[in-house]
Formats: structure tokens, C-alpha cells, sequence
């Protein structure tokens, strides 16, 4: 599902916002408001929900990454009638990325630039031990440990009860990944990350440059894995940079 807070019937490029592991587009409700008049004006923001959570909790969670995309892939079949843009952070960066190279495969238009934020490039094996099968109590210290789950979310067993689930199915999806060699994607990339995140290092994100047979470039912001959240300002203001650029490369009567 596909959900656009303030649509925009003039925009000239629409960007997708990809959700980490466990949350949704309540993640980026704030972003539309936070960017630049002259952004909005000209730029529709969208959320991607997954199935079987918030508004889609009647869908069945999903725990490999094909058949998530393959449900992911009509619904936005009717969003690209105009340029647009992909935002993903850690499990979001995933999706987005291999949803690219789907669109790719099926002959549809794909994105023009990608921002994939807090996941090391997909080529990469995962040096991280697998959790989405712990037992609870451990799998919750693993939550504890990085971070992004306010303690008090932790520890309230009824709402644990309801976000487990979303939470388990979201790394399996993650650490079940198989990386298959594609050509680079044909649109430019910019790779966020957090100084002080253990999980995924500087290196690691220059790695996906090898994704991109056109521009690359690499921002670095003082945080950890959350930096989306304890930075929202100087992250938006990196964002609407890159957006900018890119509505200036775009023809007046692209629309």
C-alpha cells in the first residue's frame, strides 16, 4: 500500500519512502512539512506500508523478500506516471533497491536517483548473526541493543504481543536475503549513514557504488543506526538537497 499525506496534483517528482524493520508510514507523516516550500511544491511524498501492519493488518505478514515484492510491484504500478525517487532506510534501503531492479526486469519505468540510508550495499554478506528465531526474551535484548524501540514499547507485554510479529517477519525477510548479480541500476545514488553505527560501516556503504552506473556520493551524519530519528532536521536538509538537484536535471513539461 501506498499512502501520500498531502497529495500534490502539480508535482514534477514523486518520492517513496521506505519504512525500516517494524514500522511504517507514520515514519515519514512529519517529512512533508519539514522540507522547503519550493520542495513541496513540486514534489509529492509518499509512504510505502507493507502488508500486515497498521491499516494492511488483515494481509498475512511476509517473511522472504520475493513475495513481498511481488505484492509491492502492481500497486505502484500506478504511481509512475511522473519521475520519482526512492527513499529506504536499513530494511527499507533493501526493499527499495531490489524493488528497482523488479521494475527493471518488468520493463517499467524506474526511479531516477535512490537514497538508501543505513544498510550496507546488498552485494555485502550480512556479518551479523541471525535473530528473527530467537526466543523472545532474546530476541528482545537484541531489540534493547539497537537501539530504536523507546524501553517503554519493550517493556509492555500486550504491545510486544502485537509487534513481534511485524519485528520477526521483517528481519527474515532481511536475513533470508540472497544477493543475485543484475547490472547497476541506471540512476544515481546517494547512501546515508551514521558515524557511530556498529552495524554498518562507512565502507560498507560506499559499496553501493557499485549499484549505480551514473552519480554516487556518500553523507555521513553524527549519529547511530537511528540517526533518521534523532537528526530528522539535518537529515531533511541533506534530503532536500538531493531533491532539489534533481528537479532542476527535470524538463518544466515533464508532467
Amino acid at each position: 500500500m501506498v499512502t501520500c499525506p498531502k497529495p500534490n496534483s502539480q508535482a514534477r517528482l514523486r518520492l517513496f519512502c521506505f519504512p525500516f524493520a517494524g514500522a511504517g508510514p507514520w515514519t515519514f507523516t512529519s517529512w512533508v512539512d519539514g522540507l522547503p516550500s519550493d520542495i513541496q511544491l513540486e514534489t509529492e511524498l509518499c509512504s510505502v506500508q507493507f502488508p500486515g501492519r497498521e491499516t494492511n493488518r488483515r494481509d498475512h505478514l511476509l517473511t522472504r523478500l520475493p513475495p513481498l515484492l511481488e505484492a509491492l510491484t502492481p500497486v505502484f504500478q500506478t504511481y509512475l506516471n511522473i519521475p520519482f525517487a526512492f527513499f529506504g532506510h536499513s530494511m527499507g534501503a533493501l526493499v527499495s533497491f531490489e524493488l528497482a531492479r523488479q521494475l527493471r526486469r518488468q520493463g517499467l519505468p524506474g526511479p531516477v536517483h535512490m537514497i538508501v540510508s543505513g544498510h550496507r550495499a546488498p552485494q555485502l554478506p550480512d556479518p551479523n548473526p541471525a535473530i528473527h528465531q530467537l526466543p523472545d526474551a532474546e530476541f528482545l535484548a537484541k531489540l534493547r541493543n539497537l537501539g530504536g524501540t523507546p524501553e517503554e514499547a519493550l517493556q509492555n507485554p500486550e504491545l510486544m504481543e502485537l509487534f513481534l510479529p511485524v519485528l520477526r517477519a521483517d528481519f527474515a525477510v532481511c536475513e533470508t536475503y540472497v544477493y543475485a548479480a543484475e547490472e547497476p541500476l541506471d540512476c544515481s545514488i546517494t547512501a546515508f549513514g551514521g558515524n557511530c553505527d556498529y552495524r554498518v560501516s562507512r565502507e560498507e556503504l560506499s559499496a553501493w557504488q557499485a549499484q549505480s552506473c551514473k552519480s554516487f556520493s556518500l553523507r555521513m551524519f553524527p549519529g547511530d543506526h537511528f540517526f533518521l530519528q534523532s537528526l530528522r532536521v539535518p537529515v531533511l536538509q541533506v534530503l532536500a538537497e538531493d531533491l532539489k538537484k534533481l528537479l532542476r536535471r527535470l524538463p518544466k513539461d515533464c508532467c
